[in-house]
């Protein structure tokens, strides 16, 4: 049987890309998945995609995660709806790049609160049913630009380095009920918005990336899939760069 089998999982930020792909690996796994994005139509769409796999469970939610009361309640209709969380997925982001010396407060704020204050609204809305799960598991979405910065994103580098430091905090709060924490940073994965970069854009971020391409969605969701599993029970804490070797 599956590590996952009839488990419930949220992933956030789940309508498209790698929240998509993620929530697609745990629902071929017989997972109960919590499919979470902004538009209830969105979420739907991408849960009667997955269902139709014929294997678990997938159901769309439209949850706005910077919002801490809506998250809150989000939580509860979960509950009801699938039963107690043990497996939580924090991939929901934004961009809203600029250089710092122009950023508007909207625009910081904007990425502060739905990239690193929606972790914690989800953690708050779920911890209850975590903390007393079996083999309970927090996964942080980062990404190599918390680790190294980048011009022009001081709003996500911070929002993603937060998410970091969070990614520990939880870590050892949490230890004691043995749930693992841990953070996952991917690199340049293909996505829409990176489908969005002319191709000298691309060709030129590919020479700083030691495996010469960018990553795809199934592997930052075969990385998730690793730590959510029983054989990472003795990992927590931890910030696995999913990267190509961009940050060594």
């Amino acid at each position: 049987m599956s590590d996952f089998q009839d488990r419930v999982v949220v992933v956030t930020g789940s309508g498209r890309g790698i929240g998509k792909e993620i929530a697609r690996a745990f629902v071929a796994q017989g997972a109960k998945v919590a499919i979470a994005s902004r538009t209830l139509s969105n979420s739907e769409a991408t849960a009667a995609e997955l269902n139709a796999l014929g294997v678990g469970e997938a159901k769309g939610y439209a949850v706005d995660i910077s919002d801490y009361e809506a998250t809150i309640e989000f939580g509860k209709q979960v509950t009801a709806d699938l039963g107690k969380t043990s497996i939580l997925v924090n991939n929901a982001g934004v961009t809203r790049d600029g250089l710092a010396l122009r950023m508007s407060e909207e625009d910081w704020d904007t990425v502060l609160d739905t990239n690193l204050k929606g972790a914690f609204n989800a953690v708050k809305a779920f911890q209850r049913t975590l903390l007393k799960a079996e083999n309970a598991r927090i996964i942080n979405i980062s990404s190599v630009i918390g680790l190294m910065g980048n011009a022009g994103q001081a709003n996500y580098a911070a929002s993603k380095a937060g998410l970091i430091g969070f990614t520990k905090s939880l870590a050892k709060e949490f230890a004691s009920r043995k749930v693992c924490v841990n953070a996952i940073a991917p690199g340049f994965i293909v996505t829409d918005m990176t489908d969005e970069l002319s191709e000298e854009i691309q060709e030129t971020i590919k020479k700083d990336i030691p495996l010469g391409s960018f990553g795809e969605t199934d592997d930052i969701a075969n990385a998730v899939m690793f730590l959510a599993g029983t054989t990472a029970r003795y990992i927590t804490g931890q910030v696995l760069t999913v990267d190509g070797g961009m940050v060594m």
